[in-house]
């Protein structure tokens, strides 16, 4: 069986595109910042909605986990910095989330939807490149299929 390659994604070995975005509390946060160490980049529709606020609390609950592997987990949407703050304020978010009002990286990721941001997920090496892709997230489940590839790919 031959298989396509899924052009509406990143593909594993590739670069991840680099990007300077506003957090929930105001600060620019660059992938650069975090070389050397693995990134976890999830691309999400809005935040304080059923499915989103869904990943975020399961992504929350495994986040001492994704801390112990030396995983840093990003969340990226269309949404303004006070409206993240609000929704990590509401929830307990501990990870940090990104305001891409001009959906430049949320293109640049292949996460850019018809009406809505794509739910999909990267997890990016400490050389900035793509180790994984999820182009099909279930929001409930998403937290723990991560953390089973992370031990694979972490061999620990």
């Amino acid at each position: 069986m031959i298989r396509k390659k899924n052009h509406n994604m990143l593909h594993i070995g590739e670069q991840a595109p680099e990007f300077r975005l506003l957090d929930q509390n105001s600060e620019p946060i660059s992938l650069e910042q975090f070389h050397g160490k693995h990134v976890l980049v999830y691309f999400y529709p809005k935040d304080d909605t059923p499915g989103c606020t869904k990943e975020a609390c399961a992504l929350r609950d495994a986040y001492n986990d994704f801390k112990a592997l030396g995983v840093t987990v990003i969340g990226i949407s269309k949404d303004t910095p006070e409206s993240h703050q609000q929704f990590a304020k509401k929830y307990e978010l501990p990870f940090i989330l990104l305001s891409d009002p001009q959906k430049k990286t949320i293109s640049d990721y292949h996460a850019k939807g018809g009406l809505f941001t794509r739910r999909i997920s990267y997890l990016i090496d400490g050389d900035g490149k793509i180790v994984k892709a999820y182009p099909k997230v279930d929001p409930a489940a998403h937290a723990g299929a991560i953390l089973q590839d992370l031990m694979h790919i972490l061999k620990r």
